[in-house]
């Protein structure tokens, strides 16, 4: 008998919830930059975006099934697990909708409060093994938008599980999708993964591989990224590479052939090729977003904009590439653009906090400004960007040719 508390495909609803949807998301001005080959020219402006941007498959899908559910339910409380993806204007959009957002703390979400006649939406991240198992007990309704892509990491994870292969995970130990991508190597008694957050971190697990850690400083180290009872000495012998969907593809590459040569170095290629296992997890849709502006960035650009919340893993690595070729502004709305001032709001690549930059966009002569967005920027956003940036050197978009 087919489960009817657990949805993964939606319910049918998408005619439904069409208009909606490009209400609250679609955007004129990026219509005009497809149609026009990525570019637009205002007076002596000249914007170029990136060929891909913004929503990707899995948020759409994602935002999509939200909608629906606040569609199929409209009586029934509705919870989603955390943020649906990280954007800020998403978000509220959901929760003006009456989508409450659950707590978490260090022992997961707070479910506490949710009845059986209640719905709750799974994130596009996914959810970790435990918190999954105590919404199903609950008895309520079950809305999953896992990310196809992350699931597929999952796969991943759980078949190193199965080996007796320790799960070395690239991201961030603290972002929703790499804990839940962390849980699934727990399925299997004696699952085991350990988190690297950079090339600096998987070189530490280097350094102990051949010899040179200590096993306290190293546990002390990794003690937020590692499975419980995690022993360096034993658990760093067998090891599979993968990553966070949303890092840096480049980074990620580069960890997986660092600790291989490591662990050849030390054991020799044999032991290798039966201790080691990497495969490359980045999204095809991350990795599209980061190919398209590198090619953008080989153009000349005077200045670029990434537009996506500061939380969003995959717009901070868009906004990392972008460093390292041009002045780059990584601002989380079109709102941190103040054309009234000419400043703009915006966050620096590693930086906690925002700061403000005072005449960031030249006040006369040609300009041309690259223009790029996170997986979970809509177009609406990405549009007013466009306006504001035009604005700001006292144009109209009405002024396009």
């Amino acid at each position: 008998m087919a489960d009817t508390t657990y949805f993964r495909k939606g319910f049918g609803l998408g005619a439904e919830v069409e208009g909606a949807l490009t209400g609250d998301y679609s955007g004129h001005l990026v219509d005009l930059l497809r149609a026009r080959d990525y570019t637009l020219v205002a007076g002596d402006v000249t914007i170029r975006l990136a060929k891909e941007f913004g929503f990707c498959y899995g948020v759409e899908r994602a935002v999509e099934y939200a909608y629906q559910t606040r569609h199929k339910f409209p009586d029934r409380r509705i919870f989603l697990a955390g943020e649906i993806i990280h954007n800020p204007h998403v978000n509220a959009k959901l929760e003006a909708l009456g989508i409450v957002m659950l707590a978490s703390g260090p022992a997961g979400f707070d479910v506490t409060g949710i009845r059986s006649d209640d719905v709750v939406i799974l994130p596009a991240f996914g959810v970790t093994i435990a918190d999954f198992e105590r919404m199903r007990s609950v008895g309520c309704v079950v809305v999953d938008t896992t990310c196809g892509s992350v699931l597929n990491v999952w796969k991943r994870v759980e078949s190193y599980a199965r080996d007796g292969f320790t799960a070395l995970i690239h991201g961030k130990y603290y972002h929703e999708e790499t804990r839940a991508t962390a849980s699934q190597a727990m399925k299997h008694p004696g699952g085991r993964y350990l988190v690297v957050r950079d090339l600096a971190e998987a070189q530490l697990v280097c350094d102990y591989i051949e010899g040179r850690g200590d096993r306290d400083a190293f546990r002390a180290r990794f003690a937020h990224g590692a499975n419980p009872g995690f022993d360096p000495d034993t658990d760093l012998v067998r090891i599979g590479v993968a990553n966070q969907t949303t890092m840096l593809a480049k980074e990620s590459l580069a960890i997986g052939e660092l600790v291989g040569m490591s662990v050849e170095r030390q054991h020799g290629a044999e032991h290798r090729a039966e201790h080691f296992r990497t495969f490359d997890t980045i999204c095809s849709a991350t990795q599209d977003r980061q190919d398209a502006v590198l090619a953008l960035l080989a153009e000349p650009l005077d200045v670029m904009l990434v537009i996506g919340g500061y939380n969003s893993s995959n717009t901070m690595s868009l906004a990392a590439i972008c460093a390292e070729r041009v002045r780059t502004y990584h601002v989380d709305d079109a709102a941190c653009i103040d054309v009234e001032r000419g400043t703009i709001r915006h966050q620096a690549i590693g930086a906690k906090t925002e700061t403000e930059t005072p005449t960031w966009l030249a006040k006369h002569g040609p300009v041309r400004v690259g223009l790029t967005a996170g997986a979970s920027t809509p177009n609406n956003k990405i549009g007013e960007a466009v306006a504001r940036v035009l604005a700001t050197r006292g144009l109209d978009p009405a002024s396009i040719v």
